[in-house]
């Protein structure tokens, strides 16, 4: 299922390109490999979409879908709250040990939120992060949704970042637990990007922000 790496991450992680698969399969697998690693095992970096499906952290709270809808609602074993996933977002998982990496969670959160930002000033697009909000925002409204799970030292999820998709299904929830926030894409900001050009634009500053 999660196909043949692409080695251009060298020394640093492995590329997955996986296309548009079902979450919870994708989710499994991720539980699978990390389950599996050993201190040999190369990090890897899994770039993908998915179909419509809204997923729901550990803490998540059912209040935050606020509106009945014909998308699925999985509960996952991320932190954070609930947000959605769709065709024309670009999904990194990131499959990362930390134990050799020589730092934690929370400075690889850091690594990966500047990753999106390096991507947008790439395209002339000036975005931050929020304080308190994990993500990317830019003019307030989320362009990049962040979640992870550590396991042993590994760890797996990652983030999702708005290029070309509708929208709409995030009004039928409060995006990652906030009431009234705003989400934005790289289409609505004036970037040209595809969703592939993104995803493989994102994919290279994942490298060079978590291997630094």
């Amino acid at each position: 299922m999660i196909g043949e790496p692409r080695a251009e991450g060298g020394e640093r992680a492995l590329i997955r390109e996986l296309g548009r698969v079902e979450y919870e399969p994708t989710w499994r697998a991720m539980q699978d490999f990390t389950a599996r690693r050993t201190a040999d095992t190369p990090d890897e970096l899994w770039l993908l979409e998915h179909p419509p499906v809204y997923t729901q952290g550990q803490a998540g709270k059912p209040e935050h879908l606020i509106a009945a809808t014909d998308i699925p609602v999985v509960p996952i074993d991320r932190g954070g709250q609930i947000t959605y996933h769709g065709p024309g977002q670009v999904v990194v998982y990131v499959l990362v040990d930390l134990r050799q990496r020589g730092y934690g969670i929370r400075e690889l959160v850091t690594r990966m939120e500047q990753a999106v930002i390096n991507v947008l000033a790439g395209q002339g697009v000036t975005a931050a992060r929020l304080a308190g909000a994990p993500g990317i925002y830019v003019d307030g409204a989320k362009v990049a949704a962040l979640g992870l799970r550590v396991k042993q030292g590994c760890t797996y999820h990652g983030m999702a970042f708005n290029v070309d998709m509708d929208l709409a299904p995030f009004a039928a929830i409060n995006p990652c637990g906030y009431a009234g926030m705003l989400v934005t894409q790289c289409r609505d900001l004036g970037v040209k990007l595809s969703p592939p050009q993104a995803g493989q634009a994102l994919a290279q500053a994942l490298l060079d922000t978590i291997y630094s």
